[in-house]
Protein backbone atom coordinates (compact mmCIF):
# COMPACT_ATOMS: atom_id res chain seq x y z
CA UNK A 1 0.00 0.00 0.00
CA UNK A 2 3.16 2.25 0.97
CA UNK A 3 6.37 2.40 0.48
CA UNK A 4 9.31 4.65 1.97
CA UNK A 5 11.65 7.15 1.33
CA UNK A 6 14.74 6.89 3.56
CA UNK A 7 13.53 6.96 7.00
CA UNK A 8 10.51 9.34 6.34
CA UNK A 9 7.61 7.99 4.03
CA UNK A 10 7.30 10.21 1.24
CA UNK A 11 4.16 8.64 -0.94
CA UNK A 12 1.79 6.48 -1.34
CA UNK A 13 1.53 3.62 -4.15
CA UNK A 14 -1.58 2.50 -5.18
CA UNK A 15 -2.55 -0.83 -6.25
CA UNK A 16 -5.21 0.69 -9.62
CA UNK A 17 -3.19 4.33 -9.83
CA UNK A 18 -1.23 5.26 -12.34
CA UNK A 19 0.81 8.03 -10.32
CA UNK A 20 1.94 7.67 -6.54
CA UNK A 21 -0.14 9.88 -3.70
CA UNK A 22 2.25 12.25 -2.17
CA UNK A 23 2.13 12.40 1.96
CA UNK A 24 2.27 15.45 3.45
CA UNK A 25 1.71 15.74 7.41
CA UNK A 26 0.77 19.38 8.50
CA UNK A 27 0.77 20.71 12.36
CA UNK A 28 -2.12 22.63 11.02
CA UNK A 29 -4.31 19.83 9.71
CA UNK A 30 -7.38 18.91 11.75
CA UNK A 31 -8.72 16.06 9.43
CA UNK A 32 -7.40 14.08 6.25
CA UNK A 33 -8.03 15.71 2.88
CA UNK A 34 -7.18 15.15 -0.73
CA UNK A 35 -6.45 17.38 -3.69
CA UNK A 36 -5.30 16.89 -7.23
CA UNK A 37 -1.80 18.55 -7.98
CA UNK A 38 -2.30 19.93 -11.44
CA UNK A 39 0.87 21.28 -11.23
CA UNK A 40 2.50 18.20 -9.87
CA UNK A 41 0.69 15.90 -11.86
CA UNK A 42 -0.15 14.03 -8.98
CA UNK A 43 -2.59 13.85 -5.77
CA UNK A 44 -1.38 15.36 -2.28
CA UNK A 45 -3.17 13.83 1.25
CA UNK A 46 -2.74 15.85 4.10
CA UNK A 47 -2.52 14.32 7.57
CA UNK A 48 -2.75 15.91 11.01
CA UNK A 49 0.92 14.93 12.42
CA UNK A 50 -0.21 12.01 14.89
CA UNK A 51 -2.83 10.52 11.99
CA UNK A 52 -2.06 6.61 11.31
CA UNK A 53 -0.75 5.25 7.88
CA UNK A 54 -3.87 2.52 8.41
CA UNK A 55 -6.49 6.01 8.64
CA UNK A 56 -4.51 7.05 5.21
CA UNK A 57 -4.98 3.69 3.62
CA UNK A 58 -8.69 3.67 4.69
CA UNK A 59 -9.35 7.62 3.35
CA UNK A 60 -7.86 6.79 0.51
CA UNK A 61 -9.44 3.26 -0.15
CA UNK A 62 -12.71 5.68 0.26
CA UNK A 63 -12.22 8.08 -2.19
CA UNK A 64 -10.75 5.48 -4.58
CA UNK A 65 -13.13 6.14 -7.48
CA UNK A 66 -13.24 9.88 -7.42
CA UNK A 67 -8.95 9.95 -7.11
CA UNK A 68 -8.42 7.48 -10.11
CA UNK A 69 -11.32 9.94 -12.27
CA UNK A 70 -9.35 13.01 -11.55
CA UNK A 71 -5.77 11.59 -11.58
CA UNK A 72 -6.57 10.29 -15.66
CA UNK A 73 -8.31 13.72 -16.42
CA UNK A 74 -4.72 14.88 -15.69
CA UNK A 75 -2.23 15.56 -18.91
CA UNK A 76 0.29 12.93 -19.01
CA UNK A 77 3.74 14.26 -18.41
CA UNK A 78 6.03 15.27 -21.61
CA UNK A 79 9.62 14.68 -21.20
CA UNK A 80 12.56 16.11 -22.41
CA UNK A 81 13.03 13.30 -25.04
CA UNK A 82 14.35 13.63 -29.36
CA UNK A 83 10.61 13.68 -30.86
CA UNK A 84 9.02 15.48 -28.55
CA UNK A 85 7.14 18.57 -29.40
CA UNK A 86 7.66 21.75 -26.90
CA UNK A 87 6.25 25.04 -27.46
CA UNK A 88 8.71 27.91 -27.56
CA UNK A 89 6.77 31.04 -27.36
CA UNK A 90 3.66 29.89 -28.24
CA UNK A 91 5.26 27.92 -31.38
CA UNK A 92 5.95 24.46 -31.15
CA UNK A 93 9.60 22.99 -31.98
CA UNK A 94 10.81 19.95 -32.38
CA UNK A 95 12.56 18.48 -29.66
CA UNK A 96 16.16 17.07 -31.16
CA UNK A 97 19.55 15.43 -29.66
CA UNK A 98 22.72 16.38 -31.54
CA UNK A 99 25.30 13.88 -31.12
CA UNK A 100 27.74 14.18 -28.02
CA UNK A 101 29.92 17.04 -29.63
CA UNK A 102 31.94 18.14 -26.75
CA UNK A 103 31.07 18.00 -22.29
CA UNK A 104 29.71 21.45 -22.30
CA UNK A 105 26.82 21.29 -24.94
CA UNK A 106 24.24 24.37 -25.84
CA UNK A 107 21.09 24.60 -27.33
CA UNK A 108 19.95 26.52 -29.97
CA UNK A 109 16.66 27.07 -32.44
CA UNK A 110 16.58 26.37 -36.18
CA UNK A 111 13.93 28.16 -37.98
CA UNK A 112 11.73 27.03 -40.72
CA UNK A 113 12.26 29.21 -43.79
CA UNK A 114 10.65 26.35 -46.29
CA UNK A 115 7.06 25.99 -46.32
CA UNK A 116 7.69 22.45 -47.23
CA UNK A 117 9.12 21.56 -43.55
CA UNK A 118 6.63 20.93 -41.02
CA UNK A 119 8.27 23.04 -37.46
CA UNK A 120 10.75 24.62 -36.33
CA UNK A 121 13.50 22.77 -34.34
CA UNK A 122 14.83 22.77 -30.87
CA UNK A 123 18.57 21.25 -30.75
CA UNK A 124 20.30 20.41 -27.56
CA UNK A 125 24.27 18.94 -27.54
CA UNK A 126 25.90 17.68 -25.09
CA UNK A 127 26.11 14.15 -23.19
CA UNK A 128 22.87 13.27 -22.91
CA UNK A 129 22.49 12.34 -18.67
CA UNK A 130 23.18 16.44 -18.90
CA UNK A 131 20.75 17.20 -21.92
CA UNK A 132 17.38 18.24 -20.01
CA UNK A 133 18.88 20.32 -17.34
CA UNK A 134 21.17 22.08 -20.11
CA UNK A 135 17.40 22.52 -21.51
CA UNK A 136 15.11 23.81 -18.67
CA UNK A 137 18.80 26.02 -17.82
CA UNK A 138 18.07 27.46 -21.40
CA UNK A 139 14.55 27.71 -21.04
CA UNK A 140 15.41 30.13 -17.74
CA UNK A 141 17.76 32.24 -19.25
CA UNK A 142 15.40 32.92 -22.74
CA UNK A 143 12.31 33.71 -20.07
CA UNK A 144 14.42 36.47 -18.09
CA UNK A 145 15.42 37.66 -21.45
CA UNK A 146 11.77 37.81 -21.94
CA UNK A 147 10.47 39.12 -18.60
CA UNK A 148 13.15 41.74 -18.31
CA UNK A 149 12.34 43.43 -21.40
CA UNK A 150 8.69 43.42 -20.94
CA UNK A 151 9.01 44.46 -17.39
CA UNK A 152 11.30 47.37 -18.33
CA UNK A 153 8.57 48.49 -20.77
CA UNK A 154 5.61 48.47 -18.05
CA UNK A 155 8.05 49.46 -15.56
CA UNK A 156 8.71 52.88 -17.52
CA UNK A 157 4.72 53.34 -18.29
CA UNK A 158 3.66 52.95 -14.68
CA UNK A 159 6.67 55.31 -13.66
CA UNK A 160 8.44 52.41 -10.91
CA UNK A 161 10.90 50.60 -10.90
CA UNK A 162 11.34 46.94 -9.66
CA UNK A 163 14.04 45.65 -7.17
CA UNK A 164 15.06 42.71 -9.12
CA UNK A 165 13.70 40.15 -10.96
CA UNK A 166 14.08 36.25 -10.15
CA UNK A 167 12.61 33.60 -12.37
CA UNK A 168 11.59 30.06 -10.70
CA UNK A 169 9.58 27.15 -11.23
CA UNK A 170 6.71 28.29 -8.91
CA UNK A 171 3.78 25.97 -8.80
CA UNK A 172 1.01 28.10 -7.25
CA UNK A 173 1.30 31.14 -9.22
CA UNK A 174 2.46 32.11 -12.15
CA UNK A 175 4.16 35.59 -10.74
CA UNK A 176 4.65 37.38 -7.58
CA UNK A 177 5.54 40.64 -6.18
CA UNK A 178 7.04 41.38 -2.54
CA UNK A 179 6.66 44.23 -0.79
CA UNK A 180 10.09 45.47 -1.42
CA UNK A 181 9.37 45.71 -4.95
CA UNK A 182 10.82 41.82 -5.90
CA UNK A 183 9.09 40.01 -9.05
CA UNK A 184 9.31 36.39 -9.15
CA UNK A 185 7.98 34.49 -12.26
CA UNK A 186 7.74 30.89 -13.63
CA UNK A 187 10.16 30.60 -16.16
CA UNK A 188 7.87 28.15 -18.04
CA UNK A 189 5.67 31.29 -19.12
CA UNK A 190 8.75 31.09 -21.91
CA UNK A 191 6.37 28.46 -23.45
CA UNK A 192 3.01 30.78 -23.85
CA UNK A 193 2.66 33.25 -26.64
CA UNK A 194 3.77 36.31 -25.94
CA UNK A 195 1.18 38.25 -25.00
CA UNK A 196 0.16 35.96 -22.00
CA UNK A 197 4.18 36.28 -20.66
CA UNK A 198 3.09 40.43 -21.53
CA UNK A 199 -0.16 39.77 -19.40
CA UNK A 200 1.87 38.10 -15.72
CA UNK A 201 4.85 40.90 -16.37
CA UNK A 202 1.71 43.40 -16.58
CA UNK A 203 0.17 42.04 -13.45
CA UNK A 204 2.92 42.01 -11.69
CA UNK A 205 4.82 45.64 -12.12
CA UNK A 206 1.37 46.80 -12.21
CA UNK A 207 1.28 45.63 -8.04
CA UNK A 208 4.14 48.10 -7.76
CA UNK A 209 1.40 50.89 -7.92
CA UNK A 210 -1.78 48.50 -6.15
CA UNK A 211 -0.38 46.25 -3.93
CA UNK A 212 -3.64 44.78 -4.06
CA UNK A 213 -6.69 43.24 -6.32
CA UNK A 214 -8.84 46.37 -5.95
CA UNK A 215 -10.72 48.32 -8.68
CA UNK A 216 -7.60 50.32 -8.93
CA UNK A 217 -5.27 47.87 -9.86
CA UNK A 218 -7.12 45.97 -12.55
CA UNK A 219 -8.27 49.46 -14.12
CA UNK A 220 -4.28 50.08 -14.52
CA UNK A 221 -3.42 46.33 -15.25
CA UNK A 222 -5.94 46.53 -18.39
CA UNK A 223 -4.79 49.95 -19.51
CA UNK A 224 -1.21 48.30 -20.02
CA UNK A 225 -2.18 45.25 -21.02
CA UNK A 226 -5.16 45.49 -22.82
CA UNK A 227 -5.34 41.50 -23.79
CA UNK A 228 -5.64 40.80 -19.89
CA UNK A 229 -9.06 38.76 -20.35
CA UNK A 230 -7.72 37.17 -22.99
CA UNK A 231 -4.41 35.84 -21.24
CA UNK A 232 -6.68 35.25 -18.39
CA UNK A 233 -8.52 32.71 -20.52
CA UNK A 234 -5.30 31.19 -21.82
CA UNK A 235 -3.54 30.27 -18.28
CA UNK A 236 -7.09 29.16 -16.76
CA UNK A 237 -7.45 26.84 -19.85
CA UNK A 238 -3.63 26.15 -20.67
CA UNK A 239 -1.99 27.18 -17.66
CA UNK A 240 -1.86 23.13 -15.75
CA UNK A 241 -0.32 22.13 -19.07
CA UNK A 242 3.04 24.13 -18.87
CA UNK A 243 3.72 21.58 -16.21
CA UNK A 244 3.55 18.86 -18.34
CA UNK A 245 7.03 19.43 -19.61
CA UNK A 246 10.59 18.30 -18.14
CA UNK A 247 12.66 15.26 -17.31
CA UNK A 248 14.48 12.90 -19.25
CA UNK A 249 16.25 13.51 -22.66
Amino acid sequence: MYRRSGAKITELCVAGLARPVALRRSPRARRLSLRVNEAKLGAVLTLPVHASLGEAGDFLARHFDWLQQRLDELPQPIPFEDGALIPLRGLGHELRHAPETGSRGKVWTQAVHEPQLPRPKLWVSGPRPKAAALLVNWLKRQARKDFSARVGWHAEGLAVRPKRITIRDQTTRWGSCSANGTLSFSWRLVLTPPFVLDYVAAHEVAHLRELNHGARFWRLLRSAAPRTEEARAWLKENGPRLHQYGAAL
